[in-house]
């Protein structure tokens, strides 16, 4: 990987060495959506609580703080969230069609069962009252803000040596109904979580050949969208660099 360092020593993050933003660019590259590699082993409750408070010290708009934390251990009621993924999950098979819908059926796509934690993410829309501080004109901000509270957790997690596979292929009423939400709360993502056999080198979907990683350097506009900053700006082939060195091999590898 390409020197983290942002620049001149004024532009440095107080309080961080040069070890302390290569490890959060390690988490950050290296985390993966895990399905099929999680181990039986328990989470010790220690760090169970680390990542819950580094989830919870994720920014909210307004200050609102959403999100609330539903941990789901019992295998019985595992069971019946991965029933609820069953039924889903050929539902969904049966959008894609010929070849791409037995690539579909062919995919891991969950480890509900296997990992020895489930989390449920929820935002309650009504916490912070009616009118909420910066939500007036884009009423969405409070489930963007729970989404902040699981990225904060998922990276903590690669850095304690867990894995977390995010299932996205659920009911969300009937989830609901299995964990006792509140009608008025939104579950937001429910996660597996453990520890692992081992982290892939690559996101899974991209070694089964389901998708590639687009090239950043297509992804970025100058002063409005389609603006190309007036030919070739450096900021372009400093990208590119840093991409083909994650894509090389470097020390943290893109996730």
């Amino acid at each position: 990987m390409t020197d983290p360092s942002p620049g001149p020593e004024h532009a440095k993050a107080p309080g961080f060495s040069e070890a302390d933003r290569a490890g959060l660019y390690k988490a950050i590259f290296n985390r993966r959506d895990v399905r099929g590699q999680f181990l039986p082993d328990p989470v010790p409750e220690a760090v169970l609580a680390r990542l819950l408070t580094a989830a919870h010290f994720a920014p909210s708009v307004g200050f609102m703080q959403p999100w609330s934390f539903v941990v789901v251990t019992d295998p019985a009621v595992k069971a019946r969230v991965h029933g609820d993924f069953e039924a889903a999950n050929e539902e969904a098979a049966l959008r894609f069609e010929g070849a791409r819908r037995e690539a579909y059926r062919k995919l891991r796509l969950q480890g509900i069962r296997e990992a020895p934690v489930n989390l449920c993410i929820t935002c309650d829309r009504d916490r912070a009252g009616p009118v909420v501080l910066g939500r007036t004109h884009i009423p969405t901000m409070d489930l963007y803000s729970t989404v902040c509270a699981v990225q904060n957790l998922w990276l903590a997690a690669r850095a304690e040596g867990l894995g977390v596979g995010w299932v996205s292929i659920l009911h969300p009423r009937r989830l609901q109904d299995i964990l006792g939400i509140p009608q008025r709360v939104v579950p937001v993502a429910y996660l597996c979580l453990g520890f692992v056999s081992h982290f892939l080198d690559r996101p899974e979907l991209e070694s089964a050949g389901w998708r590639t990683r687009l090239p950043l350097d297509q992804l970025i506009h100058f002063d409005g969208w389609g603006g190309d900053g007036g030919g070739a700006p450096t900021l372009l082939d400093e990208v590119r660099q840093v991409m083909a060195d994650m894509e090389g091999g470097g020390p943290a590898s893109p996730g």
